[in-house]
């Protein structure tokens, strides 16, 4: 069985130089080619590279050190770089676009627009291809992720409930519209908070951590952004949620828990125009 990684990174030995660029080590899968343009300044044979393994046109073994936005294994949000009668194809960053097939595809894809793909070895070709099929490619395992644990999503797509994340590279997360408070579009990474784990293994998340500790946070930091404005902001509890949002990153309601937490220790006080350092 092959050692090399395919659509992946690998870290190979320099095994000679020639005109065009330098041979690594692919053992039972021979050598492979790095060409000279990605070779890096000043290498020699038995050097270690970490380089990024894919097919050529020709459907050969090829290196290169540029790095693409995904590889296999992962999901991204990509663009269509060109459509034919087999497919589209996505720019995903290297020479050779990422093929996505008609059969993989939910609806036609368009030159130009960025569709949310999973990019995976086609068990037939061998090939690297990508699928927007994504639903197929999520963990149907039940995550152990308890409440307030903070993951790394990506927006996968708009529903009349909220957006469907992509949690971790590997699981399926929902973020609800009454506790989203910034425009979210596919592609995207987010931090989140996880809110539960249904007993369907999906996960219902936040924006932003629950509770008091998120209150006692945010205080800190309001208090902090007072000082740095010379003692006074004009934001207060009338300021629109969208301001408030766009400034500190949190809702409305946490901001008015924290202006009353921080009133509450004389710590500041409200007047009409704005909140002022006591």
């Amino acid at each position: 069985m092959s050692h090399i990684k395919l659509g992946k990174y690998n870290q190979l030995e320099v095994v000679k130089e020639v005109d065009f660029g330098v041979y690594l080590n692919g053992d039972e899968d021979g050598e492979i080619l790095l060409p000279k343009r990605y070779v890096p300044e000043g290498t020699k044979p038995g050097d270690i590279l970490n380089v990024f393994i894919y097919l050529d046109m020709e459907e050969r073994l090829v290196a290169t050190t540029l790095q693409p936005y995904v590889q296999v294994g992962e999901f991204a949000c990509l663009q269509v770089a060109w459509v034919n009668q087999f497919g589209a194809f996505l720019d995903w960053g290297l020479m050779k676009d990422l093929f996505v097939p008609f059969r993989e595809q939910k609806m036609k894809m368009q030159k130009g627009k960025r569709y949310v793909v999973h990019v995976h070895l086609d068990e037939e070709s061998y090939r690297i291809v990508a699928s927007a099929k994504v639903e197929h490619y999520l963990s149907t395992e039940k995550p152990e992720y308890q409440p307030g644990q903070e993951v790394n999503v990506m927006v996968w797509q708009r529903t009349d409930l909220g957006y469907k994340v992509i949690v971790e590279n590997q699981f399926s997360g929902m973020l609800f519209h009454n506790e989203v408070f910034q425009p979210l579009e596919a592609g995207m990474h987010l931090s989140a908070f996880v809110k539960q784990v249904r007993p369907d293994g999906k996960i219902d998340l936040g924006l932003q951590k629950a509770g008091a500790r998120k209150v006692d946070d945010f205080s800190e930091v309001l208090l902090q952004y007072i000082k740095d404005n010379d003692g006074f902001t004009p934001l207060n509890d009338k300021t629109d949620a969208e301001v408030i949002y766009q400034t500190f990153g949190v809702s409305k309601k946490t901001f008015k828990k924290a202006v009353g937490d921080l009133y509450k220790k004389r710590l500041v006080v409200l007047e009409e125009g704005g909140i002022r350092l006591v």
